[in-house]
């Protein structure tokens, strides 16, 4: 029996979702159209912007769908571009989705700084803001909700009232966060916020932007007059019904005391856990054994059935320093840092599991690494 621990690279689909989809593909039916299939697809779309929007505390007009968390942070950032904001503060620790979309973009970027935990430095912010050049358009903000890598959650609500008073652009990263704490676009302050399906128990291939009264969005892929005119193209109601479904369904991760008993087990053997003593999802767990290089330790614990990764999914299979830990001033221990993180399904047995093969593992690498020297 294996152990799936990386539900934040994808987590498995959720039964309710499954059943949505299938019912989707089983219904013809575009819902741009106006006879009787049509509507009924048009309904099932518009019960699931109910679930989503519910699911982020957003009012469902304002919720629009896309191909997933990649378009729906670039339809932000683009926007936001197009609108007249030509510096961008890119906090050190965003998605690369976020990173590049900005470096790809005609603004300048700038990278709002992170502590040795990885939070955002809000006094830098401050002033950063109050020293900001007018010709440099309407500041635009992108802080993420709760890392990818680490799990440590952000201050996003007080960055926003920063971002406010400068009359600025708050964008969200919820990605990671949605389906495992309380989101609440409007709370937070966020003038954007992106979510994605497949991390919360629904399909690939969705996405959803929310966007509050303050942002303006502008249609970046053309054609005919969906999601409002704000996004072309015949929606994907199979994936946007199970989003709903998934939406609907996320509740819990798990509980944080499962991960946290096996990082102290690791701890005693040396390990390090990284963003310790922040706020965290309760799913995720970044820690890092020093000597130990990750695609080892990925390679022990796939042998032994268990299932992790070295950073964000995204970066998989490229020899590189993970750049949420470089900007975190951990750029010596990224190397040896994996990340192990819980789903919707995931068990106390699961986690222990890992922690056993983990420390197995550990103890031959030592004994090996003592007969070497």
């Amino acid at each position: 029996m294996t152990v799936y621990l990386d539900h934040n690279a994808t987590t498995r689909v959720r039964p309710e979702a499954v059943a949505a989809v299938t019912r989707a593909l089983e219904t013809v039916g575009n819902p741009s159209s106006i006879h009787a299939a049509g509507r009924a697809a048009r309904a099932m779309m518009e019960q699931a912007r109910e679930a989503v929007a519910a699911l982020i505390a957003a009012p469902p007009q304002t919720v629009i769908f896309t191909s997933g968390g990649t378009e729906a942070n670039a339809l932000a950032i683009q926007s936001a571009v197009a609108t007249g904001s030509r510096r961008l503060l890119i906090s050190a620790v965003e998605h690369d989705s976020v990173i590049e979309t900005a470096k790809a973009s005609d603004a300048a970027v700038e990278y709002l700084p992170v502590n040795a935990a990885g939070v955002a430095d809000l006094a830098w912010l401050r002033d950063r803001l109050a020293n900001w050049d007018e010709g440099d358009g309407r500041p635009f903000v992108a802080l993420m909700l709760a890392n990818n890598e680490t799990g440590v959650i952000q201050p996003v609500a007080e960055a926003a009232e920063l971002v406010r008073a400068a009359n600025g652009w708050l964008h969200v990263d919820a990605i990671q966060a949605a389906g495992k704490i309380p989101v609440d676009s409007r709370a937070i302050g966020a003038d954007t916020l992106s979510v994605s399906a497949h991390k919360l128990g629904g399909p690939m291939g969705v996405g959803a932007l929310t966007f509050g009264p303050r942002a303006t969005l502008v249609r970046i892929q053309h054609g005919g007059g969906q999601e409002r005119g704000r996004r072309a193209g015949t929606e994907n109601i199979p994936g946007i019904a199970g989003f709903g479904a998934a939406a609907k369904a996320a509740s819990s991760v798990g509980e944080p005391a499962w991960r946290d008993t096996a990082a102290e087990r690791m701890k005693a053997a040396g390990a390090v856990v990284l963003g310790e003593g922040e706020p965290r999802l309760p799913n995720t767990l970044c820690i890092a054994a020093l000597g130990w290089d990750a695609d080892r330790q990925l390679m022990a614990l796939d042998l032994a059935g268990v299932m992790v990764s070295a950073g964000s999914a995204c970066s998989s299979g490229k020899v590189k320093a993970s750049h949420v830990l470089t900007a975190m001033g951990q750029g010596e221990i990224a190397p040896a840092a994996i990340r192990v993180s819980g789903g919707w399904d995931t068990t106390e047995e699961d986690w222990t599991r890992f922690a056993d093969a983990w420390l197995e593992a550990h103890a031959r690498h030592e004994a090996r690494r003592k007969e070497v020297a």
